[in-house]
């Protein structure tokens, strides 16, 4: 979700493995020109702080440095050296994760309410194909017709006094 737009960039895939995330991002990455900051937020999935996931960082960054080996050494060592590549400030594409345990952002899951309400409550489907297609005719859709940013309303004060 872009939220300064409400923009929804999709992926419907039979899986979710580290190459879906990467190819899903470096797709995302590649719609928008060379020098675009990017500040990606995503949960704590391991596929997010994957070797792929730092190899499509490093080549939209531009960055040429050898990053090592996988479990042996450099960034790519472990996924706390992974994370930390990810997260780091002075590259244009910035991880931030969400806090482990901690529900995803409100925006996201405002817009899985809209999906949940408007496509996939009492629907049924012929096959996974119909389900992948529909999904994507409903991104098509929001986009064109829906997409917004959300707005938000909390001013920060205690629920309870």
């Amino acid at each position: 979700m872009d939220v300064a737009t409400g923009q929804i960039f999709g992926s419907v895939g039979q899986t979710r493995t580290e190459e879906d995330f990467a190819t899903f991002l470096d797709s995302l990455l590649s719609t928008a020109s060379p020098g675009t900051t990017w500040c990606i937020i995503a949960d704590n999935l391991n596929t997010h702080k994957s070797e792929s996931v730092v190899e499509v960082v490093a080549k939209h960054c531009e960055i040429t440095d050898d990053l090592g080996e996988k479990g042996k050494s450099g960034v790519l060592k472990s996924l706390k050296t992974r994370e930390e590549f990810l997260r780091d400030k002075s590259h244009r594409i910035t991880f931030h994760f969400t806090p482990k345990h901690a529900s995803w952002l409100n925006q996201i899951e405002i817009w899985f309410s809209i999906l949940v309400r408007k496509l996939l409550k009492r629907a049924s489907f012929k096959s996974t194909q119909d389900l992948k297609n529909r999904l994507e005719r409903f991104i098509e859709h929001f986009n064109k017709t829906l997409a917004k940013p959300f707005r938000w309303t909390w001013q920060g004060k205690p629920l309870a006094a």
